[in-house]
């Protein structure tokens, strides 16, 4: 298992001089390794827990099963596979997206399996007038994974104000857990505007901004195969394959993206 990395200071980030202390990965409890193990996930994504390792990602970010938890931007609903089940007997649920189709990967593991899914609630994310959202200060984690750069595609203003709204949803002392594509640092930041990478520094710049407090990196998503740098951006690489045949062995040799993996605070006071 990849070590987990603490940041005191990053210089990288321009936050303060570099303290980092080397920690073991996280262990998995015993309830989240049987959700990752639910006979009610997809066959297809299951096959693609090697590259997204799943169980040491939410034990990391510190998801419990009695937790209130918002997942933004679900998309087909993979992680809500494993978080449904998870939090289903004693905890929250939020899948949180666009309200006129962001959700519809969602509704349809609900419409299929009301038993593992019919207690999930959903909320808008960005939110427009008139549609529900989740309670100001009622999650005890919200969660997004490889969501960033769609939301910096909307520009920096835009990109804001999602983290400000992730911000009003965690209750003091909550936690933000981020996934996303790894843009290297001495890249041009014009990148992230259309490749689907974006810089550490970026998110943390972001979220910093928005209150909160970075409090922990982790390798778990690393991978050093990838340079980031391919002529259909991130979907180049599996599982999108935007190339479709050409290079295709080469860029499944790669694997999918490097990821960083952070975990941030809302202060308590």
């Amino acid at each position: 298992m990849r070590p987990t990395i603490t940041i005191v200071g990053l210089a990288t980030l321009a936050i303060a001089a570099p303290t980092v202390a080397i920690a073991k990965g996280p262990s998995v409890p015993a309830e989240l390794a049987k959700a990752v193990a639910a006979p009610s996930r997809t066959p297809a994504n299951v096959a693609r827990d090697p590259a997204r390792h799943p169980a040491q990602t939410l034990a990391f970010f510190g998801v419990k099963p009695t937790d209130t938890v918002v997942e933004l931007i679900p998309g087909g609903g993979w992680y809500s596979e494993i978080l449904a089940p998870y939090l289903g007997a004693r905890g929250t649920y939020y899948a949180a997206g666009g309200w006129a189709k962001g959700l519809d990967g969602v509704k349809r593991l609900q419409a299929a399996n009301p038993a593992v899914y019919g207690k999930v609630k959903l909320a808008a994310f960005p939110a427009g007038a008139g549609e529900p959202v989740v309670p100001s200060g009622s999650a005890d984690v919200v969660l997004t994974f490889r969501n960033i750069h769609n939301l910096r595609f909307a520009g920096v203003d835009r990109t804001q104000a999602a983290f400000a709204e992730m911000y009003r949803m965690l209750k003091p002392g909550g936690t933000l857990g981020i996934v996303e594509h790894r843009l290297p640092e001495a890249r041009d930041a014009a990148a992230e505007e259309k490749s689907g990478y974006m810089k550490v520094s970026s998110v943390v710049q972001f979220a910093t901004r928005a209150g909160f407090k970075l409090a922990a990196m982790s390798e778990i998503n690393a991978n050093p195969k990838d340079k980031a740098d391919y002529p259909g951006g991130v979907w180049t690489l599996p599982p999108t394959y935007q190339l479709k045949d050409v290079d295709r062995a080469k860029y499944a040799a790669i694997g999918e993206s490097d990821r960083m993996t952070i975990r941030f605070v809302k202060p308590k006071s």
